[in-house]
């Protein structure tokens, strides 16, 4: 790591990368068994979970719902509507809007499916504290938004 003129900056960032390498290695091991025993990536099993939640979608929102851009999202859903898990319906007042649904094949997917997140991390998490949940999916969703690439405008700081 290069140094710098600010060695807890560099204390933070570093504690900081190993948390998130260690997470990233966690999620590539739960991923690899989810392709395994569901036959759907994570990234498939998420989208159908946000359809059956949502019950009806445009590709737009549900893009931004997944983290994704349209274009590849759109790869995403030609494959989940060839195994007919997804179906699309266009709007009867705009034509160009496409509504996105789960089919019943979809909805039987989703219960046959491994749990998006491993069971014993689901367990170790339900034991605590509610306060200590809500703080954790708090950091977790504030660390997601400080490594967003800021839009044109928006100033960054060192």
């Amino acid at each position: 790591m290069a140094e710098s003129n600010n060695p807890i900056r560099d204390a933070y960032a570093l504690a900081m990368f190993q948390a998130l390498r260690r997470l990233q290695q966690a999620g590539e091991v739960h991923s690899k068994r989810l392709g395994r025993y569901g036959g759907l990536t994570p990234l498939q099993l998420l989208i159908l979970q946000v359809l059956a939640v949502e019950k009806e979608i445009t590709a737009s929102r549900l893009a931004k719902r997944v983290s994704l851009s349209q274009a590849s999202l759109s790869g995403v859903l030609d494959r989940l509507e060839t195994r007919s898990l997804v179906m699309r319906r266009r709007d009867q007042q705009d034509r160009r809007k496409q509504w996105l649904l789960l089919t019943d094949a979809g909805h039987e997917a989703l219960k046959a499916a491994p749990s998006l997140l491993p069971d014993h991390a689901m367990a170790r998490f339900a034991e605590l504290p509610e306060w200590e949940q809500h703080s954790i999916l708090a950091g977790l969703l504030r660390a997601a938004e400080l490594f967003e690439i800021p839009e044109a405008g928006e100033e960054e700081e060192d």
